[in-house]
């Protein structure tokens, strides 16, 4: 029987799995549906619609997406992660933005997302 801790890993897991992939349709059901997903760099939520099309997006600008995970750990109402999003820039050149995300989860889909990354790291993204 899987506990508490293991479930939460396992939607962190699938969640990661789903935005490698670039899979929206396996995002949009781990989100609730009305999550909220908060950004540091501009102070503000998107909708679970808004950051699905930032996911196809950001697919369409890098390739070989990989959320290189350093650091994930349960919490009291989800878990936090300390990520690397990693790519390939049109140019060739390697893309690494570290980041960080504060997930909380409920019945197994998550309801809300703080991510904390530098916004500057984002240029190269719309370049």
């Amino acid at each position: 029987m899987m506990s508490e801790t293991d479930d939460v890993l396992a939607v962190a897991q699938r969640f990661t799995d789903a935005l490698n992939a670039g899979d929206a349709d396996a995002v949009r059901a781990i989100y609730s549906t009305d999550a909220k997903i908060w950004h540091n760099f501009d102070q503000a939520f998107q909708s679970v619609d808004e950051n699905i099309r930032t996911l196809v997006w950001l697919h369409s600008v890098l390739k070989d997406v990989d959320y290189d995970i350093r650091r994930r750990e349960v919490t009291s109402d989800g878990f936090f992660q300390q990520h690397v999003l990693r790519g390939k820039l049109p140019s060739g050149e390697v893309f690494a933005m570290p980041a960080c995300a504060i997930c909380k989860v409920e019945n197994g889909r998550i309801v809300a997302l703080d991510e904390y990354l530098d916004g500057s790291h984002v240029e190269p993204l719309r370049a």
